[in-house]
């Protein structure tokens, strides 16, 4: 039986006053909370014991999930006191960690049904780590990390936010690790160039001692929740995913002659007559005006977020 784990505890300092108040993980994709979707896709492949590891704002994402019930799960949280990394927020699940566990950075939105197929790589070849990821262009890949395979599909290595990637496999945020990633992570060194303690030193620690890494493609799609024009990308794959033009939520009041395509619409929204909302992400509460005429834009109650 896995466990599972989502790293919720980044700051959403590039999202602007929107991140100052909504944590990443529940920002809503097509009105749902994206770590739901993380929480979804974890219990398909049969896991019921999930740690959220918390930090900013971590009492709304505590408030939004609750113990986990609701979709059929037991949820713990352990809170990151401390911003050093991400092998440093995972080397605190020690003393919580009883066997292989699934590992989700929260604020990747994601499309990947096969996830199972990791677990068979770890069964078969008695893998330390299993790494998702898949071919993607240098632009997305120096925001991430770049891995090296060999033919067998065995990393070689990994390389964290490379400036010039030389591969073109990304790692891609969701990994599969047993209880060997700790001894990778307590001879991690502290990076100079981030003053943080990083996953890609643990795992290429791993590496080096021998310990199969193995790489899967099983990544459909994959979005870095960064920026509010990342929200429009979310929501647009998912629509396309759900073979939707567009989502409307509860108690909504539309107008009449209005048209909307790849645009989400939240909870409690009213728009008026003669509106026209393409790629557009509509939040909970607001009030659009008739004759509005909007494209590529996120509306919340305070007006278009940039």
């Amino acid at each position: 039986m896995y466990q599972g784990v989502i790293l919720a505890a980044g700051h959403g300092a590039r999202l602007g006053p929107f991140g100052e108040q909504n944590p990443k993980p529940i920002v809503p994709i097509a009105n749902k909370p994206l770590i739901v979707y993380q929480i979804e896709a974890l219990k398909e492949i049969g896991v019921h014991e999930l740690i959220v590891v918390v930090g900013h704002l971590g009492y709304r994402i505590i408030q939004t999930l609750g113990d986990g019930s609701h979709w059929g799960i037991h949820i713990r949280y352990i809170e990151q006191e401390k911003r050093l990394g991400l092998a440093h927020a995972v080397g605190q699940l020690e003393p919580h960690i009883k066997g292989p566990f699934f590992l989700l950075l929260g604020d990747i939105f994601f499309h990947a049904p096969h996830l199972n197929l990791m677990c068979e790589e770890m069964t078969h070849h008695q893998c330390a780590c299993v790494l998702a990821v898949k071919e993607d262009h240098a632009e997305n890949i120096r925001k991430n990390f770049s891995v090296f395979t060999n033919q067998d599909g065995f990393v070689t290595k990994v390389v964290e936010k490379p400036k010039y990637p030389q591969t073109n496999l990304k790692g891609c945020g969701i990994y599969l690790f047993d209880e060997r990633i700790f001894e990778g992570i307590h001879k991690t060194p502290r990076t100079a160039l981030r003053d943080e303690y990083e996953l890609t030193d643990s795992i290429q620690i791993l590496i080096d001692f021998g310990y199969p890494v193995k790489a899967r493609s099983v990544i459909e799609w994959d979005v870095n929740l960064t920026y509010i024009k990342d929200l429009i990308t979310c929501c647009s794959y998912e629509l396309a995913r759900q073979g939707k033009s567009f989502i409307q939520g509860n108690n909504c009041k539309i107008g009449n002659y209005c048209t909307f395509t790849e645009t989400v619409i939240g909870n409690n929204v009213t728009i008026g007559d003669n509106c026209s909302l393409n790629q557009c992400v509509i939040l909970n509460d607001v009030s659009i005006p008739n004759n509005t005429h909007l494209k590529n834009c996120v509306i919340s109650s305070e007006g278009i977020l940039e």
